[in-house]
């Protein structure tokens, strides 16, 4: 069996991993609060619909920020599910590169298992039973790879990419 670190909430143990977590980013001229409503804000990220970009960025809390994003009655850009995997692995990527002390935390996890363990979510998590894709578990792991290998140098251009 696999050395496993499962995770969920941000108050919890290892609750940084949570896209919930207080940790702002900066990405294209903007901050965002969590990466919950940078995420949620690229599903409306097509010219006409900046206000519903920018109601997300200052919604209060991740929480709302989630819950505008879920919201059918605005118009989801049409390539959301080929793009919605990427453009987590962007904001988490900048999310641990952006905070030293949070790339400490994902780094000193080594080769384990990180596992978003919940009953809500059967896609980024694992459903509650396993069966769950976990793919905001696989970027995390992802990511810790990546930034593993970065040297300072790599890691101050990346964030200064994200930033502009």
């Amino acid at each position: 069996m696999k050395d496993t670190i499962n995770f969920y909430r941000e108050r919890d143990a290892y609750g940084e991993f949570s896209n919930f977590y207080y940790a702002p980013i900066t990405l294209h001229g903007k901050e965002w609060p969590t990466t919950e409503h940078y995420f949620q804000a690229q599903k409306f990220a097509l010219e006409e619909n900046q206000d519903y970009v920018e109601m997300i960025r200052i919604a209060d809390g991740p929480g709302k920020a989630a819950k505008m994003g879920r919201n059918r009655a605005w118009p989801l850009r049409a390539d959301w599910e080929e793009v919605k995997d990427d453009i987590m692995r962007e904001c988490v990527l900048q999310k641990f590169l952006q905070h030293e002390n949070l790339a400490k935390v994902l780094l000193d996890t080594g080769d384990r298992y990180l596992n978003e363990h919940t009953t809500n979510d059967s896609y980024w998590a694992d459903g509650g039973n396993g069966r769950g894709k976990n793919m905001l578990g696989i970027i995390l792991m992802e990511t810790r790879v990546k930034i593993s290998a970065m040297s300072p140098e790599q890691i101050a251009e990346a964030i200064e990419s994200a930033r502009s």
